[in-house]
């Protein structure tokens, strides 16, 4: 029986090496020299208006007519004009049934302009920008809106 240089022998103990990498991280601060600063200005301004405005107003009146009409005759609600005139019914019992126009509703548009001026203030915005360069140049400044 020969002796293999590779076969460990049973009173050797096989050993097998193990290895472990550690990773080593450092940080450090670089001033790379570049940067930015910004400035913002909120400008007010006062911007005047100037404006004619419309609005109407309603003037209701209430006419008596005191008419007697047939059923098939009642008045529809109609315009005579800018005024428009609503009739107002009511069943009267007589020895027959008619209708009687009680009143009318006259409502007129009457349209009226008034000026209206006023002041009121508008912000605008300015933005400058401050940058610095690599080489530690001054500050270059460039405003933008």
């Amino acid at each position: 029986m020969s002796i293999d240089p590779t076969q460990p022998t049973a009173q050797e103990p096989i050993r097998v090496p193990v290895y472990q990498e550690e990773a080593q991280v450092d940080k450090r601060i670089v001033d790379t020299g570049r940067g930015v600063r910004i400035h913002k200005i909120v400008a007010e301004h006062p911007y005047q208006i100037d404006e004619t405005l419309t609005h109407d107003e309603l003037q209701v009146s209430h006419v008596p007519v005191d008419r007697i009409v047939a059923l098939d005759q009642a008045p529809a609600t109609r315009y005579e004009g800018d005024t428009l005139v609503v009739p107002v019914l009511e069943e009267v019992l007589v020895v027959e049934r008619r209708l009687r126009i009680k009143e009318e509703v006259r409502i007129t548009r009457i349209r009226r302009e008034e000026h209206h001026a006023d002041t009121i203030l508008l912000k605008t915005e300015q933005v400058s920008v401050e940058r610095f360069d690599e080489a530690g140049d001054a500050p270059s400044t460039s405003l933008e809106d």
